[in-house]
């Protein structure tokens, strides 16, 4: 029997409506779905046909879940990629969903591996990565004209466990950084950016419940009980800063009134 076909599909960091039409296509057509911890529930209805597999990986599987009780142990990577390999053999059309874009710090890279090795086809649909929700949900744009012409994207943490960060680009955004943001905002000073620089901490970006909070780097560890135990993205630099009022200029008008009516 020849092998199916293994699509990646990004979920987006939040609700269900973020997913992209390509990936809801791919989503009807699953025998399979392999889906991450963050994950909208409702997704399900867009495969009601398919197997769904829980492989979420949990930072902090010793908390509880949403129900109170005990969150389960985090899906190693190795399984992750022999259920691949075993879906794909047994099934046509296999979807490996993953939270936010599959190529931002979702593993893409090991399972494409596993997934080549064993000479199965795959096809990756992007999503929207929690930055770009988190730019959206506080309406800051992560570029800025004359200010903002690069963006950097990064772990807090490193996979042996250590913090790292510095100064990059106008614009830097921390991804998995909640429960490090003292300790975050003390390396950044360490790195060349200055007490005052704009710091916007987004939890949960992309869901209804979202929090978003404005900082100063000198005092970010302040918003570490806010967003306690949610995930957390943290914005610094220019795309971090509250959008400026317009300028007004006297004896003009407001470029409202000055632009031409929509067509009818």
């Amino acid at each position: 029997m020849k092998p199916g076909r293994v699509v990646f599909v990004g979920a987006g960091p939040g609700a269900a409506d973020l997913i992209t039409l390509r990936g809801a296509h791919w989503l009807g057509q699953a025998e399979v779905v392999l889906f991450d911890a963050l994950t909208d529930p409702a997704l399900r209805e867009l495969a009601p046909q398919a197997r769904w597999l829980d492989v979420g990986k949990r930072g902090f599987s010793a908390s509880p879940g949403p129900d109170g009780r005990p969150a389960r142990a985090s899906t190693d990577q190795a399984t992750i990629d022999a259920l691949l390999v075993r879906c794909a053999r047994q099934h046509r059309v296999v979807v490996r969903l993953k939270g936010g874009d599959p190529s931002i710090f979702g593993r893409l890279e090991e399972e494409l591996q596993a997934l080549a090795a064993a000479g199965i086809e795959c096809e990756v649909v992007p999503g929207v990565t929690a930055a770009i929700a988190a730019a959206a949900d506080t309406q800051r744009p992560l570029t800025r004209r004359g200010s903002g012409r690069s963006v950097s994207l990064a772990t807090a943490m490193t996979q042996q466990g250590q913090l790292q960060a510095g100064r990059h680009a106008d614009t830097e955004v921390f991804y998995m950084a909640g429960r490090q943001l003292g300790a975050l905002g003390r390396k950044l000073r360490q790195s060349g950016w200055p007490a005052d620089a704009a710091v916007c901490v987004v939890s949960r970006a992309g869901w209804p419940d979202r929090l978003a909070s404005d900082h100063r780097l000198a005092d970010l560890g302040a918003a570490a009980v806010l967003h306690a135990g949610r995930p957390t993205v943290v914005t610094v630099g220019a795309g971090a800063q509250a959008l400026a009022a317009p300028a007004k200029t006297p004896g003009l008008e407001p470029a409202q009134a000055r632009a031409p009516a929509c067509a009818t």
